[in-house]
């Protein structure tokens, strides 16, 4: 398996290849993981054994030779596939630079892509302050790696069509979503942790999030239509924004007069998510319907879900996919601000429901996205006649 980045801080790898990398290594398979990590350096040059898995991070300097390293530690582990993730940056070059190498011979692994954003305009290249000429060359390198690869494997039904509709059989796109990655063990009672955070006995509205997924103003409205008719709600705050949209969101709290009653967990380490989780009563996924959104499998929806956490959210790609509307969960028109927090107070009032939805919501999860049962499915990618 062939990486853009490094296990951290970006996610990809560490929630998504190496979690399926170590099921494959359980079903008998030889795996390892050929990173450049560039945006954590501390890491280049690190090789060691996860759960039996090789994770390899190349050198990072200079820049210009990662894809040359990358495509040297590929050969000298002699594979019979090489599946990359993301079609662009060091990744998509390797990928390039393989295909090249198996026209004339040099190699001969199976090339598989793996997909899990839309890169190009509509998606990351409207998001990122890359230059004009990358994202010229990013979008380049996702059309010319999703045509050019023995399979692809796609985390979205919405990267799915896109797949197909470059012309790639069927049979050759593999829709693979995200699994759920265990987290740690909550080491404090539920009424322990609303203690600490002065939650106390107040009905408490979870917001996990990055930001970047939806219009702020829109979110701080249903939010004030929330709590305006329940003056002991609490919302509590568990996350840090991409660009900072935390100090913006938290701003427009303050104008609309309930700063005061958000707990502002930030960003925290994996070991606390579950005690924090267990403090929220319902959870708000807002989700703009974007294409950046639908292409997208959101892991922090997957992580509420699998903990049990009741949730709403806007009915956009995946989350349509994760939630089933009144059974593991509520689901809402997007950009609807009335339905959105009229379901959110009906909720909140319902103990009972809560209690059901989450026990839905955790045994689907369990159920329906283990990695163990989603990797038959990159089996099949890796094994389907080019």
């Amino acid at each position: 398996m062939v990486g853009p980045f490094g296990l951290k801080p970006k996610g990809t790898m560490a929630v998504r290849a190496l979690p399926l990398a170590k099921v494959l290594k359980e079903r008998g398979h030889c795996v390892a993981l050929f990173l450049p990590p560039w945006s954590y350096p501390q890491d280049a040059g690190r090789v060691y054994d996860e759960e039996g898995v090789r994770v390899e991070n190349v050198a990072v300097a200079p820049r210009a030779q990662i894809p040359l390293r990358l495509v040297s530690r590929v050969r000298a582990f002699q594979p019979e596939v090489v599946h990359v993730f993301k079609p662009k940056a060091y990744a998509g070059v390797t990928q390039w630079l393989l295909w090249q190498m198996r026209r004339v011979g040099l190699t001969k692994a199976r090339l598989v892509l793996d997909t899990d954003d839309w890169e190009g305009a509509g998606g990351w290249n409207d998001l990122e302050a890359y230059s004009w000429v990358q994202k010229k060359f990013f979008a380049w390198q996702e059309q010319w790696g999703l045509t050019h690869a023995d399979a692809v494997t796609v985390a979205s039904r919405a990267l799915e069509t896109i797949v197909w509709s470059l012309g790639a059989p069927r049979a050759r796109v593999m829709y693979v979503p995200n699994g759920v990655n265990s987290l740690p063990p909550r080491g404090e009672s539920r009424h322990a942790v609303r203690v600490e955070l002065g939650l106390e006995n107040a009905p408490t509205l979870l917001l996990y999030t990055r930001f970047f997924e939806y219009d702020l103003a829109r979110l701080a409205e249903t939010i004030t239509r929330v709590l305006t008719p329940l003056p002991n709600a609490k919302l509590l705050l568990v996350g840090k924004g991409l660009f900072g949209e935390e100090t913006q969101f938290l701003e427009m709290a303050r104008v609309r007069g309930w700063r005061e009653r958000v707990v502002n967990a930030g960003w925290v380490e994996m070991a606390r998510l579950r005690g924090l989780f267990a403090a929220g009563d319902v959870a708000l996924y807002p989700f703009d319907d974007t294409l950046v959104n639908r292409c997208k499998c959101p892991v922090k929806l997957i992580d509420l879900l699998a903990a049990g956490v009741p949730v709403v959210g806007e009915a956009v790609g995946q989350i349509r996919e994760y939630i089933s509307d009144g059974e593991t969960g509520l689901l809402v028109a997007p950009g609807d601000v009335d339905e959105f927090a009229r379901r959110v107070i009906d909720l909140l009032g319902d103990a009972e429901t809560r209690a059901r939805l989450g026990a839905g919501a955790a045994a689907a999860m369990a159920r329906d996205y283990a990695w163990e049962n989603l990797a038959e499915r990159v089996e099949r990618a890796y094994l389907t006649p080019p």
